[in-house]
């Protein structure tokens, strides 16, 4: 296990961890979340040793073994399997079969074993160093975006193989499928304080949103009383026989602390400027053949018609052509024979995972996306900016200085300065955190023209598809229908090996699956409807309490400067009961909140089995 413990860190005036900690105990798999630029790679870091804490302490038993995932390349063997062994302990070095094991999850082949690691693309070079860590079996594993390179074959095969691994895992990625397929907690960076919950990343963000909701509630309520405590020292300081109760008052204020208001924190909000177009269709590709040589082609007279409302996923294994299909639309690339006809009134845009390369070191942030369209002005190119997230004076930062994940946000940028209706898309989400990738399926979602996409985000892939083009076992086809039907009725089948086809519970038929469904969806209803009605019954009662506070409160006050006695008595008893009152009605509201909480995430998980 992993104690990490009042911990602070800052880098000049930005704090990002102030006095804050979690545990990593025995067996647990920890999804880390955060904004990108609030301190996951940094926390990572100060965990790995490659960083320290300005303050506070991590611990861990002695003997215990950290692997870390390394985004650096560095090989010294000349073969693919030695460099892999690389990884195991000193008294397994002969248990070679370990790393074959895992070099074939993650896609080598037995040929590819015996190849020089300096051969392959950098995904398969990641995947190598991730074989590394894996075979050496750590006590806490330790896994930073490990599905940027990934098809969405080894994804499956790694979030299973994480699910069955024995000890503790760290995980950071952007792909919340993936995340919350494989974790049993979820530990989140949020303004500057680390906070840990069992369960995936939707109870997580949920429960962040419910205690702000609470902070903010009790906030307004301590400032309510702190104003009503005031008013009663200032009416009443300078009578005599009140002097008891204006300093009972006047210590219970100095003991009030004042809660800060929470800052707004920004999300990235946007949507693509669509550009109408009037034609039935956007595209056709007819015959279309291409390969690096015409004795191995990665397409091979393929066609298709693109219409306007097309929402299509290109997916695959990797190596098999989904880029390159890309390129070809784009014109980009030349086909070896075959025609693209893009039809007069679309405008496309590219993001390829390459183009960020294409951004100039030199250029701030709106200069960039100024050069990408010369007819907008600068306040167009200033409120973009705010959209992606670079709000006054960030917009006026150098290209040179950014994050990856800040450089894919300025791409998506200069997307949005021109009106398109046909958005092609390679692999958009490697470099955006969780909130970035929800706010651009919902601007994908909205958006009314055309849409290609590679991605192996199996997310996206759930949410947008209407059509899938196929790549696999060496040919490519269109798939006419959502993801969730493809893997019904084909599945990932590779190479004669059947790596996953979902089917429904076997033996039932369409027709009872959504029976099956219904019946689920109505006891949802008929067992939450009660927990519903006394949330809402125990908010009116919270509200109506509150009144009487405050119409007590007025009365007390009325009742003071008439210097009554006996009615301030009766007054101020009967206040002490209201706001006890108060305080069990909001503890009874917390525990159906949380009560209707688990029925809902229960219920859905339900949904979602039969759905599978």
């Amino acid at each position: 296990m992993l104690n990490i413990e009042g911990i602070s860190k800052s880098f000049g005036d930005q704090t990002l961890l102030d006095n804050t900690g979690f545990q990593i105990n025995p067996g647990e798999r920890v999804g880390l979340v955060g904004r990108n630029g609030h301190g996951k790679t940094t926390l990572l870091n100060i965990i790995s040793g490659k960083d320290h804490a300005d303050e506070g302490a991590i611990s861990c038993p002695s003997g215990y073994r950290i692997g870390i995932l390394s985004q650096k390349i560095s090989f010294s063997k000349s073969r693919v399997l030695d460099e892999a062994i690389l990884g195991l302990l000193e008294h397994e070095k002969d248990n070679h079969w370990k790393a074959e094991k895992i070099l074939a999850g993650l896609g080598f082949t037995e040929t590819d074993f015996s190849r020089n690691p300096n051969e392959f693309s950098g995904g398969f070079q990641v995947r190598l160093n991730l074989t590394k860590v894996l075979v050496s079996e750590p006590d806490l594993l330790i896994l930073d975006e490990p599905t940027n390179y990934l098809d969405i074959t080894s994804i499956r095969w790694i979030s299973q193989f994480l699910i069955a691994w024995p000890r503790e895992v760290l995980l950071v990625t952007h792909d919340r499928s993936f995340m919350d397929n494989v974790v049993t907690h979820i530990a989140g960076i949020h303004r500057q304080k680390i906070k840990k919950i069992k369960g995936d990343t939707s109870k997580y963000y949920l429960q962040i949103a419910q205690d702000e909701e609470v902070y903010e509630k009790t906030r307004l309520n301590e400032e309510k009383k702190k104003k009503e405590i005031e008013l009663f020292i200032s009416r009443f300081r300078a009578k005599a026989r009140l002097a008891n109760m204006v300093q009972s008052r006047i210590k219970t204020l100095e003991k009030t602390g004042s809660k800060e208001k929470l800052q707004k924190l920004k999300n990235l909000e946007f949507g693509f400027n669509y550009l109408p177009f009037p034609g039935k269709q956007v595209m056709q590709i007819q015959n279309l053949s291409f390969g690096w040589s015409k004795e191995n082609l990665l397409v091979d007279n393929f066609s298709l018609t693109v219409y306007p409302e097309d929402r299509i996923a290109v997916i695959g294994k990797n190596g098999k052509g989904k880029t390159t299909f890309l390129k070809l639309i784009s014109g980009n690339l030349t086909p070896i024979q075959g025609r693209i006809k893009i039809n007069p009134g679309v405008e496309l845009g590219y993001f390829e995972q390459t183009n960020v390369q294409s951004l100039n070191d030199e250029f701030t942030v709106e200069d960039e996306l100024i050069r990408s369209s010369p007819d907008s002005d600068r306040q167009t190119a200033r409120n973009i900016c705010g959209a992606m997230m670079f709000e006054k004076d960030l917009a006026l930062k150098k290209i040179a200085i950014l994050s990856g994940g800040e450089k894919s946000r300025v791409m998506l940028g200069k997307m949005l300065m021109t009106p398109l209706n046909l958005l092609l898309l390679d692999e958009p989400s490697n470099h955006l955190d969780i909130e970035a990738c929800d706010a651009f399926v919902s601007a994908l979602d909205h958006f009314e023209g055309a849409l290609i996409l590679v991605t192996h985000n199996e997310m996206f892939l759930h949410s947008l598809a209407n059509r899938l083009i196929v790549f696999k076992n060496d040919s490519v086809h269109v798939f006419e229908g959502t993801y969730q039907e493809f893997l019904e009725k084909e599945g990932w089948d590779e190479e004669g090996i059947l790596i996953e086809k979902k089917i429904k519970a076997p033996g039932l038929s369409k027709k009872e699956l959504r029976q099956k469904k219904s019946d689920i969806i109505a006891r949802k209803s008929r067992d939450i409807k009660p927990v519903k009605q006394k949330i809402q019954r125990l908010e009116s009662d919270i509200e109506k309490n509150e009144d009487a506070i405050s119409k007590t409160n007025a009365l007390l006050l009325e009742a003071s400067e008439k210097k009554d006695s006996q009615k301030i008595q009766i007054l101020a008893k009967e206040l002490a009961g209201l706001q006890t009152l108060n305080e069990t009605l909001f503890e009874e509201l917390e525990i159906q909140m949380e009560l209707f909480e688990r029925m809902e995430t229960d219920y859905n998980h339900q949904i979602e089995e039969v759905e599978r």
